[in-house]
């Protein structure tokens, strides 16, 4: 039985759909009927299951706006129903089933179906992954190595100067970045930092000594530390903007500004609270369509008239973390490889 859990499914019904959005929400094809939820399952990969454009599960979910921001858990056993006889469609849960006899132990939390792959995002959760420039100057940092290495990996031991009195054992390691540009405004939105791994501390003092217990890149002397703090669980469900909104594709995460990415990578948008950008947006990525000389022109190709061709799409990003400026996505469907200066838009 699950303990302190109280669910109420409200048959409220969103606001008709945005002028820009497909009037009519197409249900997949072979969509069930119904569907038990499974460990391992995400909130995206669902409503893959019920309909072609899975961020638009809110529209036929029985929620109200308020609630599909931070919306009531989904756990493994519930029964997602999904009613035809509603137009349009609507999904509600139905009573749940028992997936197995033993007494589950851990936080309720931990159990609830997350939006989107956790394990591709759980690292970027609470990283400041954007910071104003020396942002990370005065935060403490690895003076030393053991045996003097150059590059420490998990196991190794480094120094550490500047932890005074915190009595954090867990900290996360950065190195400074490259600044973020907008590429329309060629502002800078900030800077970078680029996450390095997780360090443990043994014993205190001044240098303390730390542990290497994770790494995503190789960390050397000089390279900054900030508290890991609590584990951040953020529960969304993927949804499009209810207004208009358009941005570009900044860089890739800890990418150079001429690499590419695909599925599951982690892109920076130039557009970020500020802006109307929420936790749970999904944008279509488009490639613009370039222009070219009118082929029926009889004037030269240099004096030609010129003919836009139309912007391509071909994928589609989750947000999942949010700045004043910037904001962060996982790329959750991709037919061409992502490339920095790409668009973004409400689907």
């Amino acid at each position: 039985m699950r303990k302190f859990t109280t669910r109420v499914v409200l048959a409220f019904s969103l606001a008709a759909p945005c002028a820009w959005a497909q009037s009519d929400i197409g249900l997949a094809d072979n969509a069930p009927d119904r569907y038990v939820v499974q460990k391992g399952d995400t909130l995206w990969g669902i409503a893959g299951k019920f309909l072609k454009q899975p961020w638009r599960w809110g529209e036929i979910w029985r929620l109200n706006k308020d609630q599909i921001r931070n919306p009531h858990r989904i756990f493994p056993g519930d029964v997602i129903v999904l009613d035809r006889s509603r137009t349009p469609p609507q999904l509600a849960l139905g009573p749940t089933v028992k997936l197995s006899p033993q007494v589950r132990a851990e936080p309720l939390a931990a159990e609830a179906i997350p939006a989107i792959p956790a394990r591709e995002i759980e690292p970027f959760l609470t990283q400041p992954l954007v910071i104003e420039e020396g942002g990370l100057q005065n935060a403490p940092r690895i003076v030393g190595t053991e045996e003097n290495r150059v590059h420490l990996g998990p196991g190794a031991k480094a120094y550490v100067s500047g932890l005074g009195q915190s009595k954090e054992l867990i900290w996360k390691i950065f190195r400074p970045g490259r600044a973020l540009i907008d590429p329309d405004s060629n502002q800078t939105l900030g800077f970078e930092a680029i996450y390095l791994g997780t360090g443990r501390v043994t014993r205190q003092g001044d240098p303390a000594t730390m542990v290497i217990v994770t790494t995503a890149q190789e960390i050397s002397q000089g390279d900054r530390l900030v508290p890991a703090g609590p584990p951040v669980i953020n529960q969304y469900v993927p949804r499009a903007p209810t207004k208009l909104l358009k941005g570009r594709i900044v860089s890739l995460y800890n990418g150079l500004a001429t690499s590419e990415g695909g599925k599951f990578s982690i892109v920076a948008l130039n557009r970020g609270r500020r802006d109307g950008i929420e936790l749970g947006h999904v944008f279509a990525v488009l490639r613009a369509g370039p222009s070219i000389p009118d082929p029926q022109s009889s004037l030269s190709r240099d004096s030609a008239p010129m003919i836009k061709l139309p912007d391509e799409r071909y994928g589609l990003v989750f947000v999942f973390r949010t700045f004043d400026a910037v904001s962060y996505a996982l790329v959750m469907e991709s037919s061409r490889p992502i490339t920095p200066g790409d668009i973004v838009q409400t689907p």
